[in-house]
């Protein structure tokens, strides 16, 4: 049977058995960072829920999902009861090192965004969202994934606090946010989550992002500072402007060429430029570009 279907295609390749060994694996792994047996019960069935094909996914139907006749239970684990969400990311983290652990692993960072209709979830505000592919009000969140070629999976995630909440202290006490949290950016944001996964000893032969973050000068110094490689796009706009006006392979896509030290720079010429009437000098050729060094530790 063949199909272009992938979520088919994924049913048939999955042991269901193996599936629910590994959930309950991690369950048990995590169930030491909840104070209660009732939010680690409903922390498992809100799992189940997300990872169900309910075709909408919210408090009221995975609390359908799970049996109960409210979402109460469901809205008290999210925001009032005691568990502590950070040692849960890292034992998840740990979890999926674990098994997809590969020597050519990537760490991959993005971000995505959730629509929102109203004004008092955190960090929301009208901003660009993929989601949407437009501006929207909505909440965004930096995510940090491991990637093999064994699969991949979210390993870390930081909330996206826009300046129009983090200068308005009022507003931040009132939704629950700690003093210390402070305005960063999404590519500040992926330097953290990227330190804190090498830190854990999560092992990367190199880190991938679109030019939200290629455009940071300063995530780039940071991963260089670490020692690991990237791949990292950047805006035509960022590339070195080519002096000469004549037609260039990159003119079709983009208004900048790369520069002239870079080693798709073409050859330079000897030029005779006009000095006055009748009189012409002869301007030598440009000396080819010294080859920069490759750097220690990483490329």
């Amino acid at each position: 049977m063949k199909t272009e279907d992938q979520s088919v295609a994924a049913g048939h390749s999955i042991d269901p058995g193996r599936w629910q060994e590994a959930f309950e694996i991690l369950m048990g792994r995590i169930a030491g960072r909840f104070g209660r047996v009732e939010p680690r019960r409903r922390a498992r069935a809100f799992v189940l829920g997300l990872l169900s094909d309910l075709p909408r996914k919210n408090c009221w139907t995975i609390a359908e999902h799970a049996g109960d006749a409210t979402p109460y239970g469901l809205q008290h684990l999210l925001s009032r009861a005691r568990w502590d969400a950070d040692a849960v990311r890292d034992d998840v983290r740990d979890f999926i090192v674990e098994q997809l652990h590969h020597q050519d692993a990537v760490l991959v960072v993005d971000e995505t965004g959730d629509l929102k209709k109203g004004t008092h979830t955190v960090g929301v505000q009208r901003q660009y969202t993929g989601t949407a592919g437009r501006i929207e009000n909505s909440q965004v969140a930096v995510y940090l994934a491991y990637s093999t070629p064994l699969g991949h999976a979210a390993i870390d995630r930081e909330l996206y606090v826009p300046r129009s909440w983090t200068e308005d202290a009022a507003r931040c006490r009132a939704a629950g946010i700690p003093d210390a949290v402070g305005f960063a950016t999404k590519p500040a944001l992926a330097a953290r989550m990227i330190g804190r996964a090498l830190d854990a000893g999560v092992l990367a032969s190199w880190v991938a992002g679109d030019e939200v973050y290629g455009g940071n000068p300063h995530l780039r110094t940071n991963l260089e500072r670490r020692k690991i490689g990237y791949v990292l796009a950047v805006a035509c706009d960022l590339l070195p402007a080519r002096a000469s006006s004549a037609p260039t392979p990159w003119s079709r896509s983009c208004r900048s060429g790369p520069g002239r030290n870079s080693p798709l720079a073409p050859e330079p010429k000897e030029t005779v430029s006009t000095t006055g009437p009748g009189r012409h000098r002869r301007r030598p050729a440009r000396p080819p570009p010294v080859a920069r060094p490759p750097q220690p530790a990483h490329a």
